[in-house]
């Protein structure tokens, strides 16, 4: 593969020795890489990895699962029906999976092992800026949406343990005094760290909760409990407006792509054409589980579904107690890994801003990280206390969620392939037929008669990739402006 020339923006800041490279390392987690020995495979010379292929699959479905799931049967209701939202998800997962190809080729053309890395890469310094601030940004968001999600489920369980009547509650029993405590007492101990290193626990709590909220769903919705009495089944939209307010939730939950750079890079053998294999796989499986359970949660509620589907559900239901009993142990090990993916990304800006030498101090690094993380788990944790349920976050996220799947990647792509064309260029201008005779001259005309079909194909292949990325640029922005207008004008100030 020829390699991308590095963005001239991004060599003026030092692509390996700057002095925010300490924190803009953002891994995935459970990715480990192994170092690089003599006359291994090293496309691109990128370290070589010891991931398997089926553990590729893994790691990106379980980046792939998580909170966003309990949303997925208020988005079914949102599009308009099981059809309206079967169509929605089948549809936008082709694009879902080229952006994360189109990644993963644009990481091995520019040597880079993260999605920010890459972006700076390929597209400059300023496409690099705006790709970490929405990253900050959107993990800021995540992690309300966690806090959220944490004091929804806390509710039903101490409603069950206290049995006070509803609408009544104790200060011991108020959600803001039970969210508080729990971030506080396991949050921020686990968020001050500067290494994590519980990350492959989080991933099995994870999985092990997804996969059983989904079971539960199923099983409800085949064998429903005689209390639950769903509202109206809608079977088609009520207007175009209502399909793309579904898009928030979709993108939100199908958004693996900033840890899909270093998956890619910690394979065994980092190939585009294996990752290719390995996402449209972990996409499908993924596919499955949203689809069941947002096509049996809606159908078991209706348009009466609540933005967290495990609201909906009697609070004494012993089965789905456990369920949330999950989500809040994921939850709380997985707010330490997006504040450490956000943390690393500000830091990385904060620094680069500054001028500040890597070889600093331990001491000023220990209290700017201890700063950083306060800051940080304050806000998110004020923002939750008065934010009433997670949708209204994912329709804010959401948006920022689709630039990840279409907007940078589509931009690498671009630039990506410009890069290769004016490369291409010098080289044939410099390109001359000998002057060596007759015979010589025949043969050259005949091999440049050969590759005309050749080059008016690869210049073809170059103008369908370029549109291409156009196309995903120009669907993330509409989707990104009016999931993002239509969250801050219907969900925010209504």
């Amino acid at each position: 593969m020829a390699q991308v020339s590095i963005n001239s923006d991004y060599d003026e800041l030092g692509s390996s020795t700057d002095a925010g490279e300490r924190a803009r390392l953002l891994q995935s987690p459970c990715v480990d890489t192994a170092p690089k020995t003599e006359g291994e495979f090293s496309p691109g010379s990128l370290a070589r990895g010891n991931t398997s292929t089926l553990g590729a699959v893994f790691i990106v479905v379980n980046a792939c699962l998580g909170a966003g799931l309990l949303n997925f049967p208020a988005a079914f209701s949102t599009a308009g029906g099981v059809a309206a939202g079967i169509t929605l998800q089948m549809s936008m997962l082709v694009f879902i999976i080229s952006g994360l190809v189109i990644l993963a080729y644009c990481s091995q053309a520019s040597n880079e092992r993260t999605y920010q890395e890459v972006v700076w890469a390929v597209c400059g310094k300023l496409t690099g800026v705006l790709c970490e601030v929405a990253i900050a940004t959107y993990t800021f968001g995540t992690c309300i949406a966690f806090l959220i999600i944490i004091g929804d489920q806390q509710d039903k369980i101490i409603a069950v343990m206290t049995k006070e009547p509803e609408g009544t509650s104790s200060w011991y029993t108020d959600r803001k005094f039970t969210i508080s405590l729990t971030a506080f007492l396991f949050i921020l101990p686990l968020s001050i760290p500067r290494e994590i290193g519980f990350q492959k626990y989080a991933s099995f709590l994870s999985v092990v909760g997804t996969w059983y909220v989904t079971a539960i769903v199923i099983i409800k919705y085949i064998w429903p409990d005689k209390e639950m009495t769903p509202g109206d089944i809608m079977t088609r939209p009520t207007s175009w407006v209502a399909v793309f307010n579904a898009m928030p939730t979709i993108c939100f939950g199908f958004q693996c792509h900033v840890s899909s750079v270093p998956v890619f890079n910690s394979m065994r053998r980092p190939e585009v054409k294996t990752w290719g294999w390995v996402v449209t796989a972990a996409m499908v499986i993924a596919l499955a589980v949203y689809l069941g359970t947002g096509i049996c949660g809606f159908l078991t509620f209706g348009a009466a579904v609540d933005p967290d589907v495990l609201l909906s559900y009697p609070s004494a239901d012993i089965a789905v107690a456990v369920a949330r009993a999950f989500i809040i142990l994921s939850v709380l090990t997985s707010y330490p890994i997006l504040h450490f993916c956000g943390r690393a990304v500000v830091e990385g800006l904060w620094l680069r801003y500054q001028g500040v030498p890597v070889e600093e101090d331990v001491g000023r690094e220990q209290r700017r990280r201890v700063l950083q993380t306060l800051i940080w788990f304050l806000l998110t944790l004020l923002l939750a206390l008065f934010i009433p349920d997670i949708g209204k976050v994912i329709s804010v996220i959401g948006g920022l969620a689709a630039c990840f799947i279409f907007v940078f990647p589509g931009l690498c792509l671009i630039q990506a392939k410009l890069s290769e064309m004016e490369e291409v260029k010098p080289a044939r201008d410099s390109q001359k037929l000998t002057e060596k005779g007759k015979i010589e001259r025949k043969r050259d005309r005949d091999i440049c008669s050969t590759a005309l079909p050749l080059a008016k194909f690869s210049l073809c292949s170059w103008w369908v990739l370029v549109s291409y990325g156009v196309l995903l640029v120009t669907m993330g922005a509409f989707i990104f402006g009016q999931t993002t207008a239509n969250a801050i004008f219907v969900d925010l100030l209504a």
